[in-house]
């Protein structure tokens, strides 16, 4: 006969309905910010209640227990998640499963404003790669994308990681008529620190007090303009994530483009997005999601849990269906990014 507690294992790896192993979890702290980028939020948001979060140790054994189904990757989002009260304990714990071999990588993504206080300490915990969002080189073009932001503040960050000893990612949203005219230079300067950058499309997630058909600049003409400038070669190298990677042959560096509006990413999709009260979106462009805070909290076992999310998964969809919609100028998705995670 068997045990509880051979009944209550978990079943196996996370196996999508299209047969894709889910691999990755990304997990959004805290809906909040310290910046307001143009593109991501309003200037004016109302932030989740206190009340609706997970707390630190939910969110330690929902990650654990994706873990225990074969997630290999965890990368802490937001919001800005290093504006996370005690935000340093998740990383610690969660550094058990690294110690342990069952995690390969513990990372996040960051704005870098909190990287002067935070570095050191991630690097202690076993982060050994991040990605920091910078669309401009320019300090008053990063105040007006950022509304808050600190141009100087943000450098500091970045020179705190890389002596910290991380690997640093520079990602850069493409903004129509913003910051078009730079992004050669965010190439030149993200390579002659020795990191990779990575360009991302403005996505239709939540009103953000604009017109987004504005923002839009599609990722086929920035890599036709920067073949004008750049020998640009297609190469298999891939994180994880969804870009897909070029070598820059002048500069020896690799350049990311994450394109989900003119081209679909989706068929080697293995990541799901937990959001910081629980709720599991199996797609990053879709609605529907999986509520795993109330399986988590009706029972100190995850007996509950680990069948929520096998049912989740089973409704994992082959992809998504972003659209900037030039007539009704809505957003295809409600959420805000910073609710979801980038």
């Amino acid at each position: 006969m068997a045990t509880d507690q051979a009944l209550h294992m978990p079943a196996g790896e996370l196996i999508d309905p299209f047969g894709r192993h889910v691999s990755y979890l990304r997990v959004s702290v805290t809906d909040r910010c310290d910046f307001r980028c143009v593109y991501c939020m309003s200037e004016h948001m109302t932030f989740l209640p206190k009340r609706d979060l997970l707390t630190l140790e939910e969110l330690d054994r929902l990650c654990s227990a994706f873990v225990d189904r074969g997630v290999r990757k965890l990368r802490i989002t937001g919001g800005e998640p290093l504006v996370r009260k005690n935000i340093l304990w998740l990383f610690e714990a969660l550094s058990r499963h690294l110690k342990s071999g069952a995690l390969e990588e513990l990372t996040l993504t960051t704005n870098g404003s909190q990287l002067p206080k935070y570095a050191q300490a991630l690097a202690d915990c076993g982060v050994r790669r991040i990605n920091v969002s910078l669309d401009t080189l320019d300090p008053e073009t990063f105040r007006r994308i950022t509304r808050w932001g600190d141009f100087a503040n943000v450098m500091q960050g970045i020179e705190a990681a890389e002596k910290a000893g991380l690997q640093v990612k520079i990602n850069a949203v493409a903004l129509k008529d913003v910051n078009e005219h730079e992004i050669a230079n965010l190439v030149r300067f993200a390579h002659g620190r020795g990191a990779d950058l990575t360009l991302i499309e403005t996505m239709p997630l939540g009103d953000i007090d604009g017109d987004r058909t504005d923002q839009y600049l599609p990722l086929s003409i920035v890599r036709a303009r920067l073949m004008d400038t750049f020998t640009l070669r297609d190469i298999p190298y891939r994180t994880g994530g969804p870009a897909r990677y070029v070598e820059v042959q002048e500069t020896g560096g690799r350049l990311g483009f994450i394109t989900p509006m003119t081209h679909n990413f989706c068929e080697s999709c293995n990541r799901v997005r937990l959001t910081c009260t629980g709720t599991l979106y199996m797609c990053l462009g879709q609605e529907d999601a999986a509520d795993l805070r109330t399986p988590l909290r009706a029972s100190s076992d995850d007996a509950l849990l680990q069948t929520a999310i096998d049912e989740a998964i089973s409704r994992k969809p082959k992809g998504h269906d972003f659209v900037i919609d030039r007539r009704s100028k809505r957003p295809a998705v409600q959420r805000h990014m910073s609710v979801t995670g980038g």
